[in-house]
C-alpha cells in the first residue's frame, strides 16, 4: 500500500494495544518467509505521558513525561492509517526484523525507542502523537 510508508501515524485496531497510536518504522508490502502477508514493524505507546501542569515540580513533571512504548509486527488489516506523519531518524536503524528473535535484542531496541519518544515529546512537537485517544 503506497501510503503506509515509514513515519506514518497508524491506530492499531485488534489485540493487546487495540486504540494505541504507533509510527511505522518498516512497512512489508509483500510479507516475509515468517510472516507471510503484508506487515509492518512499529512502535508504539504502550502508556501515555500524564498531564503537566506549571505548578509541578521539576521532578515530578520529568516524571510523568515518561512514555513506555512497544514494538510489534502488525498485518495491515489490523491498522488504520491517519493523516499525521512522525519523522524519527532516532528509530529508522534501531528495530528491523531480526530485533524479534532475542529478547535481550528487543529490550535494546525499546530503549532507543524510549529515548526518541521522549526526545520528541519534550520537543513539543506532534502533540496529537502522545495524546491518548479518546471515544
Amino acid at each position: 500500500m503506497k501510503f503506509l510508508k515509514t513515519g506514518r501515524v497508524c491506530i492499531i485496531s485488534r489485540g493487546r494495544f487495540a486504540g494505541k497510536k504507533v509510527v511505522i518504522i518498516m512497512p512489508q508490502d509483500n510479507g516475509s518467509k515468517k510472516h507471510p502477508f503484508p506487515h509492518a514493524i512499529v512502535a508504539g505507546i504502550e502508556r501515555y505521558p500524564s498531564q503537566v501542569t506549571r505548578r509541578m515540580s521539576k521532578a515530578r513533571a520529568t516524571k510523568r513525561s515518561k512514555v513506555k512504548p512497544f514494538i510489534k509486527v502488525v498485518n495491515y488489516n489490523h491498522i488504520m492509517p491517519t493523516r499525521y506523519t512522525l519523522e524519527l531518524e532516532g528509530l529508522k536503524g534501531a528495530v528491523t526484523s531480526e530485533t524479534f528473535t532475542e529478547v535481550s535484542q528487543r529490550e535494546d531496541a525499546k530503549k532507543n525507542v524510549k529515548k526518541a519518544l521522549e526526545e520528541r515529546y519534550s520537543s513539543g512537537k506532534n502533540r496529537w502523537f502522545f495524546t491518548p485517544l479518546r471515544f
